[in-house]
């Protein structure tokens, strides 16, 4: 089963069957306060793993209570954020053999639909951008919760998880067998507009 960054998205695990009446709206990330994260692990040669995160993104998903297979998401990352704790190597990520920023500075992903499963857990299927290159992704989500908050807000969260092949959004530089592919993980607070 495919999965994907962005990705990012990732944005609606929160079909999980919670239907509490309360639940459903339109949810835009906790970007001002940082409740969000897209981390991504990739093997070094096949010696080691490379971690490392997106730190400017953003984006909402609508949830619908009655039919959540009918909820969405969006999500826009600035892949100029990227961020492996080696300013080298960033810069490097940023540039042609991979990320190429200058030239695609934003990747996206939007939903087109929902397989809820039994477990609660569901598939969300997307398009997802990057280097300039579209191609349909499936994140695999999970409702963490939803609730009211102490600020008189209403927040719901949830996490996902995807499998990206470099080549296939055009990424030139390979390095061995062991990096063809990196692991994108999400995890998103919502607030209720």
């Amino acid at each position: 089963m495919k999965r994907t960054m962005l990705a990012s998205g990732l944005a609606l695990s929160l079909m999980s069957g919670m239907a509490l009446a309360e639940g459903g709206g339109t949810y835009q990330f906790d970007k001002k306060g940082e409740h969000q994260f897209i981390n991504f692990k990739i093997s070094h040669l096949g010696y080691s793993w490379l971690y490392g995160r997106f730190d400017d993104f953003d984006g909402k998903f609508v949830y619908d209570e009655e039919k959540p297979e009918n909820s969405s998401v969006e999500v826009t990352i600035n892949v100029g954020s990227v961020n492996s704790n080696h300013a080298e190597r960033d810069k490097h990520l940023r540039g042609e053999d991979f990320l190429y920023t200058d030239e695609y500075p934003q990747a996206t992903f939007k939903s087109k639909r929902i397989v809820m499963e039994e477990d609660g857990e569901a598939e969300i299927i997307g398009d997802f951008t990057l280097r300039g290159v579209t191609k349909e992704v499936t994140l695999d989500a999970e409702m963490i919760g939803h609730g009211k908050d102490p600020w008189g807000g209403y927040r719901m969260g949830f996490e996902a998880e995807t499998e990206l092949t470099l080549k296939d959004f055009g990424i030139p530089r390979s390095l061995g067998p062991a990096s063809e592919t990196v692991e994108i993980f999400i995890s998103v607070e919502g607030i209720r507009q």
